[in-house]
C-alpha cells in the first residue's frame, strides 16, 4: 500500500505532502507518544489526535513517513513546518481513530505484531 492509497481509504485531506508514493506496510494508532516509542517497530504510518510538535519528532525517530490526524484535527504552522523539514507527509481525516484504524485494517494494512 502507498500513502496515496491511505488518502483514498480514509477520505483524507493532504496537509503537507512529502512522498505520496512511499510504501506503507504497517500502522500505529495512539495518542500516547511514550507508547509509540516503547512498543512500535517498523511502522510506516502514525494515526493520532495530538497536534503538538512531539508527534512529528516521535514519527521521525521511529522512521515513520506519514502522520494522519484523526477527527478532522489540523496542526498549526509550527507542526507543519517541522514535518516538511523532516520529509513526513501530514494528512487529516474526519474519522475517529477507531474507525480510521479499522478502515486501514480492512484494506490490508496491519499493525506489525499480528501474533499479539
Amino acid at each position: 500500500m502507498q500513502v496515496k492509497d491511505i488518502i483514498d481509504i480514509l477520505e483524507a485531506e493532504i496537509i503537507s505532502a512529502a512522498d505520496l508514493e512511499a510504501e506503507v506496510r504497517t500502522a500505529c494508532g495512539s495518542d500516547m507518544m511514550s507508547d509509540v516509542l516503547a512498543f512500535v517497530k517498523d511502522q510506516s504510518v502514525l494515526l493520532t489526535g495530538l497536534l503538538n510538535p512531539q508527534v512529528v519528532r516521535t514519527a521521525e525517530m521511529m522512521d515513520m513517513r506519514c502522520i494522519v490526524f484523526v477527527r478532522g484535527k489540523e496542526p498549526d504552522e509550527n507542526v507543519i513546518s517541522l514535518a516538511q523539514a523532516m520529509d513526513i507527509t501530514l494528512l487529516k481525516t474526519r474519522f475517529r481513530m477507531f474507525t480510521a484504524c479499522g478502515k486501514l485494517y480492512m484494506s490490508g494494512l496491519r499493525g506489525g505484531c499480528e501474533n499479539e
